[in-house]
C-alpha cells in the first residue's frame, strides 16, 4: 500500500472514487472539498492551497491530504485529512483526522492502516494528542479509532448536521 499526497498521475483515480461516493449517497470524510469538485485538477490545486498557511482560504486550517493507493492494481481505496490545527469546527467536532474508504472496499482494514500511517505524519506536524471523531453508530470506525490507540472522551451533538459525533484521543507524547 502507498500512504501519499494525491498527484495528477491520480486524477483519473481520484474521479472514480469520487463518483462511488456520489453514485452511493455515501459521506467522503477525509477528502476536504472533493465532493464539490468534478475536475480533479481543480481538486488537487485546492490541496496544494490547503497545505500551506500562507495560501489556506480563509475559513479554513491548514491541512495535508493523503490518498491510499494499493500498489497491485494502482486504485485509490481511502483518503485521509489531516488538519494541521484547530479552528473552532475543528476543536468541537471534526478533530486533526477525517478518512474515508471507497464503499467497495470497505471491511478489509484498510481504514486501520490508513490511520496508523497517518500518526507518525501527526507526530512530524508537532500535533502530540490526536482528536479523531465519529458518529456515533459507526461502529466500524470506532473500531479502528480504537485499534489505533483512541481514548474515548466524550459524545456531542453537531447542531447543523444534526448528528452525535464520539470523540476519541489519540496521545503520541514519547
Amino acid at each position: 500500500m502507498k500512504f501519499i499526497e494525491p498527484a495528477a498521475e491520480y486524477e483519473q483515480q481520484i474521479s472514480a472514487y469520487r463518483k462511488e461516493f456520489l453514485e452511493r449517497g455515501d459521506s467522503m470524510d477525509g477528502t476536504g472539498a472533493l465532493r464539490r469538485m468534478e475536475d480533479p485538477k481543480q481538486w488537487l490545486e485546492h490541496c496544494r492551497l490547503c497545505k500551506n498557511p500562507d495560501t489556506v482560504p480563509d475559513e479554513l486550517v491548514p491541512a495535508t491530504q493523503y490518498i491510499f493507493v494499493r500498489e497491485s492494481d494502482d486504485k485509490i481505496v481511502g483518503m485521509l485529512q489531516i488538519r494541521h490545527y484547530f479552528n473552532a469546527f475543528l476543536e468541537q467536532y471534526g478533530g486533526h483526522i477525517g478518512y474515508s474508504v471507497a464503499p467497495s472496499e470497505r471491511r478489509k482494514g484498510y481504514a486501520s492502516q490508513m490511520l496508523q500511517m497517518s500518526l507518525p505524519k501527526c507526530k512530524e506536524l508537532g500535533i502530540q494528542r490526536v482528536l479523531v471523531t465519529c458518529l456515533d453508530d459507526n461502529e466500524a470506525s470506532r473500531r479502528t479509532i480504537l485499534k489505533n490507540g483512541g481514548k474515548y472522551e466524550s459524545t456531542v451533538f453537531e447542531p447543523n448536521e444534526g448528528i452525535n459525533l464520539q470523540r476519541y484521543w489519540i496521545d503520541l507524547a514519547d
